[in-house]
């Protein structure tokens, strides 16, 4: 038995109707944080946290939220912007983790409680709160 082989017929090509637009959604993710008037009200003010290692450098101040579940904070969540304290770049890092095998984490809190009462004292000051 001998197969034979018949040519492919050749067809249109028809292209299938396009979906209506709508609107664009993206699937990566943000671009980048929410700039909020309390975070913005963060640039050039003195650090708050006053941890050990602190710079003392207001140009790498920003604000640094609470990483407490009580204040808001959650998987992939922020804790909201009044949970918070003005922070230099060396305690920001610090608070978030670096304090590790250095700092009892209820002395970090300590810490953190009283930068907290101090920033929402300025924020308070210039309008940005209650």
């Amino acid at each position: 038995m001998t197969l034979t082989r018949k040519p492919l017929l050749r067809t249109a090509y028809k292209a299938e109707p396009k979906p209506a637009k709508g609107p664009k959604r993206s699937t990566l993710k943000s671009r980048g944080p929410k700039m909020t008037p309390i975070r913005k009200s963060a640039q050039g003010e003195e650090c708050t946290l006053r941890f050990p290692c602190c710079n003392h450098r207001n140009d790498t101040t920003v604000w640094c939220h609470s990483n407490r579940y009580e204040d808001g904070k959650g998987a992939g969540l922020k804790a909201r912007d009044e949970e918070g304290a003005y922070g230099c770049f060396a305690c920001h890092s610090f608070l978030d983790g670096g304090y590790a095998g250095h700092m009892a984490r209820s002395l970090v809190d300590k810490y953190f409680d009283l930068a907290r009462t101090e920033s929402q004292r300025i924020l308070k000051r210039k309008g940005l709160m209650k």
